[in-house]
């Protein structure tokens, strides 16, 4: 089954041979001893528009250190082709950690309505570690890279072998630069991008990630945050097990919605006439596949590799197709996936690099502490597998942060007042509502565009029918935040969300699409 990976779990079981930082050293922002270079722009490639520019620039591998070891940061911009309307510079996040950026100017570009796209020059950068960014590796297979393990006695040793191997794999080749692959060091590099730039302030929107992102630059460079949208939470009390685990916590309400909407089309899908009719067949399966795996459109699924698809209960109309398939398959019956269904449930399919990966393990793993001892991962996935059966014990199952070293300075604490806007679906299955809830409670002086009854990972200009897109336009136009909370309805179920277009299309949120954050 395809697995959506994205999980990790637990902290350094090795001391770090860098020193944690100081209270002092942890606030400061970049040093006064680096100077940003001025960016020499040129067009990025022949076959996109003029106007889309790239540029290299360097910045310190650890601020402390400003005259030492530097790393390239790849940035891209669009300016405004309306200098009269201009507000400023606008700086671009997807996801992540690990998510590419530079090509985000043309994407939204295309997207903005044009009294928001005239007052800002669109800026994409690949954070530090990723893509043209001074990318890192830590030689991953495709198997390694698979963070998705279900717990099992019998099997739990593999387990932590596995995480070791992992945590040994990314420390052997890049152990000198993984300490600094953080979101505070993420967040310094976009002030020097700032500072690049010439702009006193900058404007922000991040997805997912993004918003974790985003929120620590507001928290450490409160007097340079000018006009921030933070679309799909991440709660920064939840960061990053927890937020893992949310995963799992949450996809049991979406499920007990999945099962009632389906009950509700018991004629079209025959999955049973009430909701425990429904989750009963669903389950069915899973024993079923257990003991025997069902063979479907040329793979082979566990019930655990159908488990690992928690996310698409988010989208009842996704997930009833898909069971009644599942279901058809186990009876014998032949059946044919459509493109999408098939990319859900490929067991095989393997990333052509490890970068995302490791800089998804660096950021998680690097920005907070996490649990050491393999006991104690044991014991609480048993407990989750019971509490939360579709996901539990994936969730909370031992990563390869529980081999990794300590975080070299403290997370960011959420003190200070932010005038920014959070955006948010209520069925997120990537970052669930309580968890931009969280980042709403957190930020305080932020307020919160809230899409009642949308489905998916993402909202700004990701769902083009989203009621959420009018109020966030209005805020990035006039720099006003609403006067309180807005919540407003969505119908759900739409298709066209463009998070799930094709990866050659400009107009895809990467980040968005990887089953990440």
């Amino acid at each position: 089954m395809k697995r959506l990976a994205p999980l990790l779990a637990a902290a350094g079981l090795l001391a770090t041979t860098v020193p944690l930082l100081s209270a002092a050293q942890a606030s400061a922002a970049p040093a006064a001893e680096y100077t940003p270079q001025t960016p020499a722009w040129q067009r990025c490639s022949t076959d996109q528009p003029a106007s889309y520019e790239c540029a290299t620039i360097k910045v310190p591998l650890d601020y402390r250190r400003p005259q030492g070891p530097t790393i390239d940061l790849a940035i891209s911009r669009m300016k405004s082709e309306n200098p009269a309307k201009r507000h400023g510079a606008m700086l671009l996040n997807p996801g992540g950690p690990g998510g590419p950026g530079l090509d985000l100017p043309l994407m939204m570009n295309e997207l903005m309505p044009k009294d928001v796209r005239d007052q800002y020059d669109l800026i994409g950068f690949d954070p530090r570690g990723v893509g043209a960014s001074s990318p890192i590796t830590c030689g991953l297979t495709g198997a390694e890279q698979n963070l998705d393990r279900p717990y099992k006695e019998e099997t739990f040793q593999a387990d932590v072998t596995w995480a070791r191997t992992v945590a040994e794999k990314c420390r052997e080749k890049a152990g000198s630069v993984l300490p600094f692959i953080t979101t505070r060091n993420t967040a310094r590099d976009m002030d020097a991008i700032r500072s690049a730039l010439g702009e006193k302030k900058i404007s922000y929107i991040g997805y997912s990630y993004g918003t974790y992102l985003g929120a620590v630059y507001t928290q450490m460079f409160p007097h340079r945050t000018d006009r921030f949208v933070l679309d799909s939470g991440v709660d920064p009390q939840r960061a990053w097990r927890g937020m893992i685990q949310v995963w799992a916590t949450e996809a049991e309400p979406a499920f007990k919605r999945w099962t009632q909407w389906t009950a509700e089309r018991a004629a079209e899908y025959r999955l049973g006439d009430t909701p425990d009719a429904v989750s009963k067949t669903f389950w069915d399966i899973v024993a079923r596949a257990d003991k025997q795996p069902i063979e479907f459109d040329g793979m082979k699924l566990t019930g655990d590799d159908i488990r690992t698809a928690r996310a698409v209960f988010f989208y009842p109309s996704q997930a009833a197709p898909l069971v009644k398939a599942l279901k058809d398959a186990a009876d014998g019956k032949p059946v044919q996936l459509t493109a999408p269904q098939r990319k859900l449930l490929n067991p095989t399919a393997e990333p052509a690099s490890d970068n995302g990966t490791a800089v998804f393990l660096a950021v998680v793993c690097g920005d907070t502490e996490w649990p050491r001892y393999p006991e104690q991962y044991a014991r609480e996935a048993a407990r989750d597998k019971v509490k939360y059966p579709l996901y539990g014990d994936f969730a909370s199952n031992i990563k390869p942060c529980a081999d990794w070293r300590r975080p070299i300075e403290p997370a960011t604490a959420m003190k200070t007042k932010t005038d920014v806007l959070t955006v948010q679906n209520e069925w997120d299955s990537q970052t669930p509502l309580v968890s931009g809830q969280g980042l709403h409670r957190a930020l305080k002086g932020s307020r919160m565009v809230l899409a009642q009854g949308g489905e998916g990972h993402g909202v700004y200009l990701v769902d083009p029918k989203s009621c959420a897109n009018a109020p966030v336009s209005s805020y990035l136009t006039t720099g006003r935040l609403p006067a309180e909370d807005v919540t407003c309805q969505t119908t759900p179920g739409g298709t066209e969300r463009r998070a799930e277009i094709a990866p050659q299309s400009p107009q895809r949120f990467p980040a968005l699409t990887n089953g990440r954050f």
